[in-house]
């Protein structure tokens, strides 16, 4: 309540008092109301007659509408404003909750999933509550998405945004939603391979690039079977020489894992310098992020498929060999691979039963060649 002398209008419980203007600094009429409202006498200020262009007559109309309940009185309207306010901030909309996991995960493939969430997903669930989506509103984005992308492209965006709700109710930030958010199946099961020839003109072309590293860092993943971020994590003192073991920290199943280093990934890394802890490091010594260019260059000039993967491709070559061989048992191709389940392995069966058939024909061949030594001694005799 102003304490300064009040001025009587013309109209029932309205008054003013002369204040000073925020802008010109020149005395100015400040309009107040009186009423009761809920049987409670309330006094509050209309507006100020330059900045709000307020009169005597607007603030009869403003206390009648208060009176009436159309206007909240100003302590209303504040105590709503305070409760908006608060009600947006604990608002956990799919955006939000993206930047929280983000803030409190450590996310392999940030770059990508960052991706996948600006272009896919922000744009037509961003702004939304989990509770506010419907299955159709995930059946839109997955059918928009497979117009213009591949199956996996929306299957990964999907279980993005899945994981993304998960992590809000688990941590108890949003109620459960009503509904799962189903993937699409997807079969990515694609083996890639090389020929004999194949490799020989990917070593060609290995040991006539000039950089640096894109050429061990193949070998490495030839030799290895590693992943292209596992390789980019690789420190020196992952490497224990004496027993022969490369330790994965942190590999895509979670958990620390050792392989062998054999004689060949042990002569790629005689080969290289110490200058950083990283082993194929990037800008100043940091861990390198990117490298596609330079290993595209090498396999363009090797003259390997388009759609060979530079990196990744090697992996699987190295799955295909061992498995081929009829050497390597799947749960020993698993270890190696550092696969968390023997599903991921099982692309590869075809190629070990291809060499189990083979070894199967040799027993049979070898049999018919016990049978045919046999034979040979018993017809000499008849012969004598």
């Amino acid at each position: 309540m102003p304490s300064m002398e009040r001025f009587k209008t013309d109209y029932v419980g309205v008054y003013y008092v002369m204040g000073t203007s925020i802008t010109t600094g020149k005395p100015e009429k400040i309009f107040y109301i009186q009423y009761r409202r809920n049987g409670k006498l309330v006094e509050e200020k209309a507006g100020r007659a330059g900045q709000d262009n307020m009169t005597a007559s607007k603030a009869s109309q403003k206390r009648a509408e208060k009176i009436t309940g159309k206007q909240l009185t100003n302590e209303e309207r504040r105590q709503k404003e305070a409760e908006e306010k608060a009600k947006k901030k604990a608002t956990w909309t799919i955006e939000k909750l993206w930047n929280s996991y983000k803030e409190n995960n450590p996310i392999k493939g940030i770059k990508t999933d960052q991706n996948r969430f600006d272009l896919h997903i922000k744009p037509v669930l961003g702004h939304k509550e989990p509770k506010e989506i419907a299955p159709l509103d995930v059946d839109r984005l997955r059918l928009k998405m497979a117009k213009e992308h591949k199956p996996a492209t929306v299957k990964n965006t999907l279980e993005l945004l899945r994981r993304i709700i998960n992590y809000g109710v688990n941590k108890n930030l949003i109620p459960p939603v009503s509904f799962k958010v189903k993937l699409p199946k997807v079969d990515n099961l694609k083996t890639e391979d090389l020929t004999q020839d194949e490799i020989r003109a990917l070593m060609k072309a290995i040991d006539e690039s000039i950089h640096p590293l894109a050429g061990p860092l193949m070998k490495m993943a030839l030799f290895t079977g590693m992943r292209r971020g596992e390789l980019f994590n690789l420190r020196w003192s992952d490497i224990d020489e004496e027993r022969g073991f490369i330790t994965i920290q942190n590999p895509k199943g979670g958990i620390s894992q050792k392989i062998p280093l054999n004689d060949e990934a042990r002569q790629v890394l005689e080969n290289l310098s110490r200058e950083s802890e990283f082993i194929f490091y990037g800008r100043g010594g940091d861990r390198r992020v990117d490298i596609h260019r330079a290993v595209n260059e090498i396999k363009t000039k090797a003259g390997l498929p388009k759609d060979f993967r530079a990196l990744h491709g090697l992996r699987h070559v190295y799955a295909s060999m061992l498995a081929s061989s009829g050497q390597v048992d799947m749960l020993a191709l698993q270890k190696l691979l550092t696969h968390k389940s023997p599903q991921m392995v099982l692309r590869y069966a075809h190629l070990r039963d291809s060499a189990l058939k083979a070894a199967s024909n040799l027993a049979g061949q070898l049999v018919n060649q016990a049978i045919q030594e046999q034979e040979e001694p018993q017809a000499l005799k008849a012969v004598k």
